[in-house]
């Protein structure tokens, strides 16, 4: 790990949550919640960025700091966790989900599709539901049903596909070459499952967004990520850095490294960032 830049002076944290500040289990270790609340303290913003729904943010809550607000579901919304509240999306039109549906089923059979949207989450009957959804109730047809204009949704702001068993980073690849001009498409999970937002819309331009409202620079922000979804975001931050455990294209494409995850590889350069803020 090398030593984070003192000037200029950094006002934001930018991190992911899942494989980078999170250990396994999704949790928060006592010395990363410790360095969170030591940068909060000391007047540095900290904003959780990640692929994750809203609806899936409480579990990070008490870790959230002093505004209580998250980028979710990769730039495509932003919430108050504390409040349970979304404030803005990014809606991806009904028309583009449905072309890319349509795309991704002609080059990828198999491919089964979920929805996230303001009011909760949708699937199609093939789409297997893990961690996104499991314990909650959720209207579940074929996308053409969901998505057309008697269905449920309304703002959708990230589509779900998920493939029986294509390599991950194929199936990216892939899916960018049949409908990436529709769409952004990226991944996050060890599974062969996208995450597709509207265009232009990635964890970098909201971030960019939301800093821009409060006065802050790029060069003012240091950013963590692990997989290719985090990639937009930590070529735009001032300071990035990769984890250990971080997926190759990441580790390749961000000069500074820190340790993993289950290291603590955010706490540990929080620490070092408010070392040099004392001396």
């Amino acid at each position: 790990m090398t030593t984070p830049r003192t000037a200029p002076p950094i006002r934001l944290i930018a991190t992911d949550l899942d494989g980078t500040l999170l250990c396994s289990g999704g949790t928060v270790t006592a010395r990363t919640a410790a360095a969170l609340a030591a940068a909060e303290a000391a007047g540095i913003q900290v904003v959780f960025v990640t692929g994750r729904p809203p609806r899936w943010m409480q579990q990070v809550s008490p870790h959230i700091g002093g505004h209580g607000v998250a980028i979710c579901s990769n730039g495509g919304a932003v919430v108050d966790v504390r409040r349970g509240e979304l404030l803005e999306s990014t809606p991806l039109a009904a028309e583009d989900a449905l072309a890319v549906v349509e795309r991704l089923r002609a080059k990828l059979p198999g491919t089964a599709f979920a929805f996230e949207y303001p009011a909760g989450f949708a699937r199609e009957p093939g789409y297997e539901v893990g961690m996104w959804g499991q314990d909650e109730n959720h209207p579940v047809g074929p996308a053409e049903e969901l998505l057309g204009a008697g269905g449920p949704m309304r703002g959708l702001f990230k589509l779900l596909a998920k493939h029986p068993d294509l390599d991950p980073d194929k199936l990216l690849t892939e899916a960018r070459e049949a409908a990436g001009h529709l769409a952004e498409i990226t991944r996050s999970a060890p599974i062969p499952l996208l995450e597709i937002s509207a265009p232009g819309v990635t964890k970098a331009s909201t971030l960019a967004r939301w800093c821009a409202g409060r006065g802050i620079d790029r060069s003012e922000v240091v950013a963590f990520g692990d997989m290719p979804n985090d990639l937009e975001m930590l070529a735009w931050a001032g300071t990035a850095y990769a984890v250990a455990n971080a997926h190759p294209q990441v580790l390749a494409a961000v000069a500074q490294h820190t340790v993993s995850n289950e290291q603590d590889g955010v706490a540990a350069v929080l620490e070092e960032i408010l070392r040099h803020r004392g001396e």
